[in-house]
């Protein structure tokens, strides 16, 4: 069973390079350029933890993948949910996942202000200009991305293969420097080596964040039952070949005691193999790593609330399409509300900005994985065919494993992450009342006409 949406939008325009590359992309952001010095703590054993979690990201990959065979719709997590579940979980989802999108271009925008300027200190010892690239980064992207698809996939492309050159030079030839002496001791923690492995795999988690990236612009993508599956499978390997080749190297250059308390721990990793140019071609490497994930979500933060919108679940301003045949509206107020967020945390510092929005975006970025991991299941038993046998066997089990993955990194956020979660998604209720008496005017209006 197959759900359909029949939309006005541009010419197809996103391929599979360009479904990778954004799947990559918005997965690598700055997370990479700062977890090896949050997992020293822990020593070579987080290097499982990382293992674990990729695990647990390929089975939403092949989850998010299917899901893209049976829903042919833009919208990603939410028409997934919406099928499978309903309208009201539809909108739930689809609330949580926009608000984690506008959040998150938010606190990327202010990484990427940070890492500007580390590159330039002028930049970096003011709050203002800070603030202003910031904002710059933003409004440049939904530019671009109010231009059209294609645009914003170049810029994608582009960008992914410019933040991995750093990344695969550290992976590959970093090899070359490590001590391993390093690795003696494999678990630094004090904790049982369980414990360990489980503490790592919650921090490694941000890092997978975005795997399902190319399923939300699905009314864009060439092919999408063949690209979609195929990209999101790529993207998510890549990344975790990345993660764990360059944490591993990492561990092996630096001393545990000198990783744990760098802020820049790649780029200290690079001064020390290839001196001052080497830190900064990595800082180089986090500005464009940055750029490309805040070019991913401000394309997705566009495509959530448009495929929302053409289901009657948002309001209607939202699906409407600009000249160029992109979800113009949904882009800027989206990105209005991020460019105040940052506006109104930055007050904090860039840290303390940083960590002030990514707190928004985290909760909501995990419930609609554990809605997903069964909509396959409940869209398949409402459908004629049903399921049984090895077929319901093999959904369930795909299912389960993604839903317990998922239950668990939510365990794993904490309990103030979860309560603030919690709150925002129950904020969503009033909006949806309102939405649906909006609708239900316009319904009579027009049957009265």
């Amino acid at each position: 069973m197959a759900v359909q949406q029949s939309t006005a939008s541009s010419a197809k325009g996103l391929g599979l390079m360009a479904c990778t590359a954004l799947v990559v992309g918005n997965m690598i952001g700055s997370g990479i350029f700062l977890l090896p010095a949050s997992l020293a703590a822990y020593g070579p054993i987080s290097l499982a933890g990382w293992l674990l979690t990729s695990c647990g990201a390929l089975v939403l990959a092949i989850l998010f993948g299917r899901l893209s065979q049976l829903v042919h719709k833009t919208g990603g997590p939410y028409a997934y949910t919406e099928a499978g579940y309903g309208e009201f979980a539809g909108f739930l989802i689809a609330w949580g996942y926009w608000i984690t999108l506008w959040t998150g271009n938010a606190a990327v925008a202010v990484a990427l202000a940070g890492y500007v300027g580390y590159l330039f200190p002028l930049i970096g010892d003011s709050s203002t200009y800070s603030l202003l690239t910031a904002l710059a980064a933003i409004w440049l992207l939904t530019l671009i991305n109010v231009r059209g698809v294609k645009e914003a996939g170049a810029v994608q492309v582009l960008t992914t293969v410019l933040k991995l050159v750093p990344l695969l030079l550290i992976g590959v030839l970093g090899w070359w420097w490590v001590e391993p002496d390093h690795f003696a001791v494999l678990n630094r923690s004090g904790q049982s080596d369980l414990a360990a492995i489980s503490a790592a795999a919650a921090v490694t988690l941000w890092a997978f964040l975005g795997l399902e990236s190319a399923t939300v612009p699905a009314g864009e993508v060439v092919e999408p039952a063949k690209t979609i599956p195929r990209a999101t499978l790529f993207g998510v390997l890549l990344a975790a070949s990345v993660y764990m080749a360059v944490s591993a190297v990492a561990m092996g250059v630096l001393p545990a005691e000198q990783l744990a308390a760098s802020s820049a721990p790649l780029a200290d990793v690079a001064r020390s193999m290839w001196g001052e140019l080497g830190g900064v071609l990595v800082a180089v490497g986090a500005v464009i790593a940055t750029f490309g994930t805040l070019n991913g979500f401000t394309l997705l933060t566009g495509q959530v609330p448009y495929g929302a919108a053409l289901d009657r679940v948002f309001p209607p301003s939202l699906g409407r399409l600009s000249r160029f045949g992109t979800p113009a509206n949904a882009l800027v107020f989206s990105n209005v509300l991020a460019s105040i967020l940052v506006v109104m945390n930055f007050a904090h510092g860039l840290v303390g900005a940083f960590n002030a929005i990514i707190m928004l975006a985290v909760m909501a970025s995990l419930v609609p994985y554990a809605f997903c991991a069964l909509a396959e299941l409940m869209i398949r038993l409402k459908g004629k065919e049903g399921l049984q046998g090895a077929a319901l066997f093999k959904v369930s089990l795909l299912g389960g494993l993604g839903f317990l993955y998922s239950g668990w990194a939510i365990y794993g956020a904490g309990a103030d992450t979860v309560y603030l979660g919690t709150l925002l998604l129950i904020a969503g209720i009033p909006v949806h009342v309102w939405i649906k008496w909006r609708n239900d005017r316009a319904d009579r209006r027009g049957a009265s006409a």
